[in-house]
């Protein structure tokens, strides 16, 4: 089994160009965000009526979806999967503030398509392919990616 460590090294093969880094670090955050609002944006009633919990910040399919994220985090490290779960609260909070202004679906599609046309300019860049084209794992791996350069990189 692959190690966080691993993950990130494999990930990182194919993000060196400095532009195509940084062009990441606006858009993978973005792509998360705007996924978590998506799954935000599916109606939640069964789930309220199930739970019995009426606040749309916790019965949402979001929060659902991330449960199992949580095993694959946890598995590779504590601290990564701490830090996912406070930025995944982060992007619950934040869709809860759009979603009076305008339809959540729409603005999270919109974030999405243009987070991923940053995402495929930087690989284009980078002169690589996504690395989820390889193994969809990567997908999450991104995210943590990020917060390992923020906050454990010296």
């Amino acid at each position: 089994m692959k190690t966080m460590q691993d993950w990130l090294d494999a990930y990182a093969v194919s993000h060196q160009n400095k532009t195509n880094k940084a062009i990441h670090f606006i858009c993978v955050p973005l792509i998360v965000f705007s996924v978590v609002g998506l799954f935000m944006s599916i109606p939640n009633e069964m789930l309220k009526s199930l739970t019995g919990i009426s606040s749309d910040g916790i019965a949402n399919w979001a929060v659902v979806t991330l449960i199992p994220i949580m095993f694959f985090y946890l598995r590779l490290s504590v601290k990564m999967a701490l830090l996912i779960l406070s930025f995944m609260v982060l992007c619950i909070l934040g869709n809860l503030q759009i979603s009076p202004l305008m339809p959540l679906w729409q603005s999270s599609l919109i974030i999405f398509v243009g987070a991923w046309i940053g995402q495929f300019y930087g690989h284009k860049l980078e002169g690589q392919k996504p690395s989820f084209l390889d193994d969809v794992k990567f997908l999450l791996i991104g995210p943590a990616w990020i917060l390992d350069d923020i906050f454990f990189k010296k």
